[in-house]
């Protein structure tokens, strides 16, 4: 999803607002998924660089706005896992993107210690138009500890007009010194008039923004990402019924991740129920029975563990039909 593409979100625009009035060289964003972390790093560091920028933000029209567009910022360094920079367009390194091109290695799934090498030899070296420079890191917990630690000195001791922003959704993970050395923003959650209304302005009806919004536990743009994967309402309301009857072709299209995420929403919903707390991620019609709290709580645990291996390539028919069984097992369970 380009952020060009979607209108950005009153509660993304306040934000913005206050940050930008407030001084530092470093800032850590953190929230869960789908508050707008990378969207609202990005606008931060646009503004910096923009040549006439606003108390708020950028001007979007000046030749820095364009290069931030066409990804080709001289003064803005990007560090992501490579499969995500593919996917929104940033351009790789030329020994990365020739490493991937002949097929020596996959793109990364983490932030390589060579790219963050690269960010500090980019924090060193002049401005190119004279406002600065800016690294966005995102999502920052991506980064493993040595990639971190080849980030410490540079975010303690910034040489000259450097300013970084670092953009989480699951902070705890980052080192404790990685977090004490940026200014904490714990990201708004917006509430749900602000996200059914902004989910309608992105073309999505309000039948299915009301689901989708369900789905992804209030997060707007983990709601927009599930409208426009071409999934429907109906399909995900009747997901908890089908995973009951082992029915696998409910989920025949996902990926194994997305599958593990389907799967511990319906288990969460269900031990809310267990203990008369209303669901978060499903109607309350559309649950199965409830089935044992210790069934409950061993099948939590079980998918946590698969959550961990969900990237590696085993056999995706196979695990699927695994993880649907386990399910179903769970739900048919009696006390």
């Amino acid at each position: 999803m380009s952020e060009t593409a979607v209108a950005l979100a009153p509660w993304i625009v306040a934000q913005r607002t206050s940050l930008l009035a407030q001084r530092g060289h470093a800032w850590l964003l953190q929230g869960p998924s789908g508050l707008g972390q990378y969207t609202l790093g990005l606008e931060m560091v646009r503004a910096w660089l923009c040549d006439a920028p606003t108390e708020q933000g950028a001007c979007g029209h000046c030749g820095s706005c364009h290069a931030i567009d066409v990804r080709t910022h001289a003064d803005l360094c990007v560090l992501m896992p490579e499969v995500q920079m593919m996917a929104l367009g940033w351009p790789l390194s030329e020994k990365a993107q020739a490493d991937i091109d002949d097929k020596k290695r996959k793109p990364s799934r983490e932030i390589r210690v060579e790219a963050m090498r690269d960010a500090v030899e980019f924090s060193q070296r002049t401005s190119a138009r004279g406002k600065g420079k800016a690294v966005l890191v995102y999502p920052a917990e991506q980064m493993n500890h040595v990639t971190a630690n080849a980030l410490l000195k540079t975010l303690e001791e910034p040489p000259g007009d450097v300013r970084f922003v670092l953009a989480s959704e699951a902070a705890h993970q980052l080192l404790p010194t990685i977090r004490s050395r940026c200014l904490g923003h714990t990201m708004v959650w917006p509430v749900e008039a602000d996200s059914l209304a902004w989910l309608q302005a992105q073309g999505v009806a309000r039948d299915a923004a009301v689901s989708f919004l369900r789905a992804a536990g209030g997060r707007p743009e983990d709601a927009l990402a599930l409208a426009q994967s071409g999934r429907s309402p109906q399909a995900w309301s009747a997901l908890p019924q089908a995973v009951a009857r082992g029915d696998v072709t409910v989920l025949g299209d996902w990926a194994a991740a997305q599958v593990i995420d389907a799967l511990q929403k319906l288990c969460h919903d269900l031990l809310a129920a267990s203990v008369g707390a209303a669901p978060r991620y499903f109607a309350q019609a559309d649950l199965p029975k409830t089935p044992p709290l210790g069934a409950l709580t061993r099948w939590s645990r079980a998918l946590s563990k698969a959550a961990r291996t969900a990237d590696h390539p085993f056999n995706g028919g196979l695990m699927l039909e695994a993880l649907v069984a386990q399910a179903r097992n769970t739900l048919h369970s009696r006390h």
